[in-house]
């Protein structure tokens, strides 16, 4: 399918429900998602914002900016994740819980604000990773309205650099419990030094990177076109990651990947 009918119908799909409350994050997904829903539903698209200790600091700035910026309807609800046992056992099924706690307290919201529908931005793509959180979102009524027509991720990036979003080629990013091995326990301590490392190497300006945690090692993992850049300032890396509280500091040499923890399974 073209982009410009991709647009259309994305378009079309969203136009058809009454009222629409979207699982926002300021990621390119529901970013895009909730602007287009605001194109077709004006006032009747509205966002919910998850503030948990799993969300960094940083994607939730983010995530406001953009909504300001873009005069998105939302509203930010914290998420008292942690206090779930079971979530911080850190099953292979952590998503499940994760996804099937905050899907029944934004359906609560919908209920309060009169909202029928509620949305994400999952995508044709995410079939292709292991998403248990997908199950969840289905069990609760959780529409896809770009799963629904068979919309890519990179189908996503071109459609928002087309429109001009400046951030159609803004990097993924995930909770910060992926950065810890499954099976060992989620610590807000943990999560902490994880994102205290990952700003580190964001303020140095390397792009695409997750720190994974391992006990006191810390595996980074940058693009390969970024490992030169970051040999070269290897001692900096080391001093500054030492101080988040890690004893030791790694490279990983396969590179960026998405939810490389996962390989495990």
């Amino acid at each position: 399918m073209e982009n410009k009918n991709i647009h259309d119908a994305l378009l079309k799909e969203l136009s058809g429900f009454d009222c629409l409350l979207i699982s926002y994050s300021g990621g390119i997904d529901s970013t895009l998602l909730a602007v287009f829903a605001q194109k077709a539903l004006h006032e009747r698209a509205k966002c919910i914002l998850f503030d948990a200790p799993i969300v960094p600091r940083r994607a939730v700035n983010d995530a406001v900016e953009i909504a300001c910026k873009f005069g998105l309807s939302y509203s930010i609800l914290p998420f008292s994740i942690m206090e779930n046992e079971e979530f911080r056992k850190n099953s292979p099924n952590r998503c499940y819980i994760c996804k099937k706690q905050s899907a029944r307290i934004i359906r609560e919201q919908a209920e309060k604000l009169g909202i029928s529908n509620i949305a994400d931005g999952i995508n044709a793509s995410d079939l292709n990773e292991y998403r248990p959180g997908l199950q969840a979102s289905n069990e609760e009524n959780i529409i896809h309205p770009f799963l629904s027509l068979g919309i890519q991720k990179a189908e996503i990036r071109q459609i928002a650099q087309e429109c001009g979003f400046n951030f159609w080629n803004k990097p993924s990013s995930s909770c910060l419990a992926s950065r810890i091995p499954y099976g060992e326990n989620i610590t807000l301590e943990k999560l902490k030094m994880v994102e205290n490392a990952e700003n580190i190497l964001h303020d140095l300006c390397f792009s695409n990177l997750r720190v994974r945690m391992h006990g006191k090692i810390a595996r980074i993992e940058l693009i390969p076109e970024e490992f030169e850049k970051a040999v070269n300032i290897r001692h900096r890396i080391v001093e500054l990651l030492q101080d988040c509280g890690f004893s030791y500091v790694t490279l990983d040499l396969k590179g960026y990947r998405s939810g490389s923890m996962d390989k495990v399974l």
